[in-house]
């Protein structure tokens, strides 16, 4: 999704971060910071790492556009942890950023396809 670095982990495309931190809270129901970028790891066999540094600003952006809500609940290691939940705007805009991407990702393979 973008460029592959030095530690053969992937670059996201623009976009991406919010498509894969709403779908990953479609499947849980809800999490707190670690626990969305855990996920998203494991399921790309750690092929994509989402850094504090890009995650929870975008968690940020994604609570003022009013895509998810947050509550503080104990997390699993009895720590104090702000719990993401996707809202119905937020299932509308998961719909959108998948096509969108299903758009971008068939429109990349038409290019590379052998000719």
């Amino acid at each position: 999704m973008g460029h592959q670095n030095d530690d053969g982990t992937a670059e996201f495309l623009p976009g991406t971060l919010y498509m894969l931190i709403l779908k990953t809270l479609a499947r849980l129901g809800q999490a707190h910071g670690y626990g969305i970028a855990q996920h998203i790891k494991q399921t790309t066999d750690d092929v994509l790492h989402v850094e504090e540094g890009s995650l929870y600003p975008a968690l940020q952006r994604m609570l003022v556009k009013g895509w998810v809500t947050a509550e503080w609940h104990r997390s699993e290691n009895n720590r104090q942890a702000r719990f993401y939940r996707l809202t119905p705007a937020g299932r509308h805009r998961l719909t959108a950023e998948v096509s969108a991407y299903t758009r971008v990702i068939e429109a990349i393979a038409r290019v590379i396809q052998p000719v």
